[in-house]
């Protein structure tokens, strides 16, 4: 079984000593499936597995584990490979919308300038004062300065170079480069949210740790989504779903009411401190785009640009004679001229489009955060009066940290040698007894 890459992560992030109960916290992870990917790993990383007295289990991971299964996973290997050759591949897919873009544009007036001075040297034939005119009018061949000149800086992939390109002329803005910044003013730069399942369960996990594995449902109620009819809200059915992720279980109190208690997330490989957890789970809103203001003119600019020149070039392609005449790059682009247009139109009206619907989807995303605070609001009113029931899970709230010194068993040392300093450890603790007792 491959490693879980979430496991490997917390795995790294909790200092290499963990519990299953911490793994769950720390990825926002089903306990079982925490567990067997975190038995898997340590087998896979040859990590030691430390059985504490109360016969709770800390995995002790080796520093360079990531090492040692590079070393066993040709899969693993070849993942890394493909993620280096991916960043390429979407760079170039990235780049490639404003790549067309300027394509289209240089195709379009390059086409009109043949075909107007075509059009100038026939009408002016008999005149070597038109002829020269005809000569001079190069004008329609100008590029403009920042093509060349900026030309590297269209395509740098690096965006720290584009910054520094910046801060030389005073600038700020955006650290993509323009041809970045035209796909992202097309297609925006991804789900805001694309990790909201994730943070939800770390914090409903964080929220369970930082009271000592036992909470009420009103405390992990601003967390969750579609509770259901006010039946459901009623009877905390939205609960199941939370315990069947961290392995929990229902305590009733003398009342009636209940209270929830998660036995794994109350062991720890060491002692945690409480972590701050946001009140109730925040998405963020959808962006437009994060390119800067004069990025986005610019494309709205030369989207406009290549339509305006459609036009005009449409214009001229009417006289089928002198184009037939011409042939080469003007019959060319007469052949996909239609795909030109269409790719003009395309580019201006698909952030349109995407403009209404990222303002659409934000007054849900608004909607969701207002209903997920109002819970958060309604907790603490209601605080006073769920007194008696977090009194009742208090007396269930527990911490087990399991030090170097709680070990009865670890993988790392000989057993005949752990069962001598076992042996010297009951001695000892039947010492101090005598000598108190006496």
């Amino acid at each position: 079984m491959a490693p879980n890459p979430k496991i490997m992560e917390a795995v790294e992030g909790l200092n290499y000593r963990v519990t299953v109960g911490d793994v769950a916290s720390q990825a926002g992870l089903d306990v079982n499936l925490a567990q067997k990917g975190l038995l898997a790993l340590a087998s896979d990383a040859n990590a030691h597995l430390q059985v504490a007295e109360t016969g709770d289990i800390v995995y002790d991971f080796p520093r360079n584990f990531r090492n040692i299964l590079r070393g066993k996973f040709l899969r693993l290997r070849f993942q890394a490979w493909w993620e280096k050759v991916w960043n390429v591949l979407f760079y170039l897919i990235r780049i490639s919308f404003g790549t067309l873009l300027i394509i289209s544009i240089i195709l379009i007036f390059v086409a009109i300038t043949i075909i107007i001075v075509a059009l100038n040297s026939n009408r002016d034939s008999n005149s070597s004062s038109s002829r020269s005119s005809s000569r001079g009018g190069g004008g329609f061949f100008f590029i403009p300065r920042f093509w060349i000149g900026d030309l590297f800086w269209f395509y740098d992939p690096n965006p720290r170079r584009s910054r520094q390109r910046k801060a030389r002329k005073g600038q700020s803005g955006s650290e993509m480069n323009f041809l970045e910044a035209v796909f992202s003013f097309l297609f925006g730069d991804g789900n805001p949210n694309a990790d909201l399942e994730e943070r939800r369960w770390k914090d409903i996990a964080q929220v369970i740790r930082n009271h000592n594995g036992v909470v009420v449902a009103e405390q992990i109620a601003p967390y969750l989504d579609d509770l259901g009819n006010q039946f459901a809200r009623e009877t905390e059915d939205y609960m199941i779903a939370v315990l069947s992720k961290f392995d929990g279980s229902p305590e009733v109190s003398p009342e009636g009411e209940l209270v929830y208690r998660f036995p794994e997330l109350q062991v720890t490989a060491k002692q945690q401190r409480r972590r701050p957890v946001e009140t109730y789970l925040r998405e963020s809103p959808w962006s437009f785009s994060q390119a800067d203001s004069s990025q986005i003119s610019l494309s709205i600019g030369l989207g406009s640009l290549n339509i305006i020149g459609g036009g005009i070039l449409g214009v001229l392609l009417q006289d089928e004679q002198l184009i037939a005449e011409l042939g080469g790059l003007v019959a060319f682009v007469d052949s996909i001229y239609w795909l030109l247009i269409a790719y003009g139109v395309a580019f201006l009206t698909v952030p349109l489009l995407r403009y209404f619907w990222i303002k659409r989807r934000n007054q849900k995303v608004q909607q969701r955060n207002a209903e997920r605070e109002e819970r958060a609001l309604e907790f603490e009113r209601l605080e006073p009066q769920l007194r008696p029931k977090l009194d009742y899970a208090r007396q269930f709230a527990q911490e087990t940290a399991i030090g170097t010194d709680d070990l009865a068993y670890t993988t790392e040392k000989d057993v005949l040698q752990q069962e001598f300093e076992q042996s010297d450890k009951l001695d000892q603790e039947w010492r101090d007894r005598l000598d108190s007792g006496s």
